[in-house]
């Protein structure tokens, strides 16, 4: 994909024939109960300030066909507002104008999805693959009429639906790809192509059309691809070209800082998105995520009892009062909520991630493994539901299925640290070590969340027999941990214990002596360390041509500097980083 700012280059509409385009998107959307894409047009389209022509933009040229069969359409356009779409379907069944023929096809296949729901057994497990016949019935009658060009890019859409449906997803994406061709403004059409895209390769093979839609179909993708920067990037143009107070922008730029674990700046876009919609449910769900991890239950509980206020049978409030349960380790209750979000919307993936780590926490491993499982068919770039797989595999000791699902979720997330780590452990569990050593450095490049790539690397090294870099690993361990504020105790006495000794094997006194004398700080390691201590004085007086005098010693931490050494000059830091190993897991 070309450079961000060359894209937006491309960029020329004025707002006011944007703000035209969506009034246009907005009619047409509704007409055809695509109520989704509607709403987004409409609130894309209140956040432009640009003058428009509305009396020339909402004065219509119906085609003749529609304008005759107007009556029908009426009727089965009550009809989807109540919901009855058999009803809907059956008295547009005869009409030849496409607005008509698409309600006819859409009512059939909304019918036999609320069929399939209403149907559907109450066990929270994967569903049953139900029969797909009436599936199979639209997609024959939907296909002749593709082949010989008849149908309009909303038919094409609904086309690509079936397909995907049938899980034919290489036909599904050619379909999507004509349907934004011949609709560019149907948001739906998009969002469908989104959920297919696996990579960036596939991305740039796409033959998109050059339409501003496009830009915001690029921001949503970098984001469910984790390409988050990039997202950013895009969502910060399209606000410099006027769309600053748009509600969508705002909540997308709130979930990149999410996917980022830039949690104080996702509260803040968060807590900006309420403001400016204080009645929206949409995202609510991510913002709850944010307030768990920061812990911040006086905020939780403040949006779940606003979110119920709003409509406490929405599956987004069903998941915020489930996050708050969990917060006050209620898990039961939490998948309570969760499994209600669920009955509402079985394709909701946040809950049935959610409800995985729930099982976890109540130690039931089948019930997560199959809500995980669930999660990944919805969508599999969730990086969540793999990694959590990794974990329940993990307590259940299947060291090699563990191995297969983190390497899954650190593909798709290979700047995050914990993922690195959790493959490391892995490939340590399964004595594959030259795998693990790449892991844990791979984990300390990009930021290690945890604070313990370093100490786990030095390890390795150490077990490896591998002197040089397993004093330079130790050695930065050490500056980290003083730097950061933050350490393990017996961590430290290890990579003091191991400095001191590397240090006496080649003679290096002093350096020896301080890493010893810091070792004694801690009670496990203090005998050990005297030993250590004495060997040096008695290799200095022998050095020296002297008898050995008794080892003074203060054992006080505020008698020791606080940065006793200063080895860097001496030991071989270039050595931590593997520089003969390219990071690339794979298969042996």
């Amino acid at each position: 994909m070309a450079d961000i700012s060359s894209l937006f280059k491309t960029f020329t509409p004025s707002l006011s024939s944007i703000k035209a385009d969506l009034l246009r998107a907005n009619r047409e959307c509704s007409q055809r109960k695509l109520f989704h894409s509607s709403k987004w047009a409409a609130e894309l389209l209140y956040s432009i300030e640009a003058p428009v022509d509305y009396k020339q933009i909402l004065t219509v040229q119906e085609r003749p066909d529609f304008v005759e069969e107007y009556d029908k359409f009426c009727l089965a356009s009550s009809f989807f507002d109540l919901k009855e779409y058999d009803r809907a379907a059956f008295f547009v069944q005869d009409c030849k104008n496409k607005k008509a023929y698409f309600l006819h096809m859409y009512g059939r296949y909304l019918a036999d999805e609320k069929r399939k729901l209403d149907n559907a057994p109450d066990s929270i497990g994967p569903p049953d693959k139900l029969e797909n016949e009436h599936l199979k019935t639209l997609k024959t009658e939907l296909a002749k009429k593709y082949a010989i060009t008849e149908l309009d890019g909303f038919c094409i859409y609904l086309y690509g639906v079936v397909l995907k449906k049938l899980d034919l997803l290489k036909e599904a994406i050619e379909v999507f790809v004509d349907a934004v061709n011949s609709e560019p403004l149907h948001w739906g059409a998009w969002l469908e192509l989104v959920t297919l895209i696996k990579d960036k390769e596939s991305l740039l093979a796409l033959s998109l059309p050059n339409h501003w839609m496009k830009h915001f179909f690029l921001g949503h993708i970098y984001l469910e691809l984790q390409l988050n920067e990039e997202g950013l990037k895009i969502y910060q143009h399209l606000m410099d070209k006027g769309f600053v107070k748009s509600s969508y922008i705002v909540s997308q730029v709130a979930m990149a800082y999410n996917n980022m674990r830039e949690v104080d700046m996702a509260v803040n876009a968060f807590t900006e998105l309420t403001e400016m919609d204080p009645y929206r449910l949409e995202n609510m769900d991510y913002f709850s995520n944010t307030l768990y991890i920061k812990e911040m239950r006086a905020d939780l509980a403040h949006l779940a009892h606003r979110c119920c206020d709003i409509d406490k049978y929405r599956e987004e409030t069903c998941v915020v009062i489930g996050n708050y349960y969990s917060l006050r380790q209620q898990h039961e209750k939490a998948v309570l909520y969760f499994q209600r979000a669920l009955k509402l919307n079985p394709q909701y993936l946040s809950a049935w991630t959610l409800m995985g780590h729930e099982f976890m926490e109540l130690k039931n491993t089948t019930a997560a493994i199959q809500a995980y499982r669930q999660a990944i068919e919805i969508n599999i770039r969730d990086y969540r539901a793999w990694y959590g797989l990794g974990q329940t595999y993990e307590i259940l000791k299947m060291p090699f299925y563990c191995l297969y699902y983190y390497r899954q979720a650190q593909k798709l997330r290979p700047n995050d640290s914990r993922m690195a780590m959790a493959l490391g452990e892995s490939y340590e569990k399964l004595e594959r070590l030259q795998e693990a050593k790449k892991c844990f450095w791979k984990a300390h490049v990009v930021g290690d969340m945890e604070g313990m790539a370093l100490i786990k690397l030095a390890k390795l090294h150490e077990r490896l027999n591998e002197e040089d870099q397993a004093a330079s690993a130790y050695t930065e361990y050490i500056n980290e941990a003083n730097r950061m504020g933050t350490f393990s105790a017996e961590d430290q006495s290890q990579a003091y214990k191991y400095l001191a000794n590397y240090h006496l094997l080649r003679n290096n006194l002093d350096d020896a002596y301080a890493a010893a004398q810091k070792c004694t700080e801690f009670p496990e390691r203090r005998e050990e360390a005297k030993g250590i201590l004495k060997d040096i004085q008695n290799r200095r007086a022998r050095s020296e041509g002297a008898y050995p005098h008794p080892v003074r010693m203060d054992d006080s931490l505020g008698s020791i500097c606080p940065d006793p050494l200063n080895i860097s000059t001496r030991t071989p830091s270039v050595c931590l980083s593997p520089v003969n190993l390219k990071f690339d897991i794979g298969d042996d």
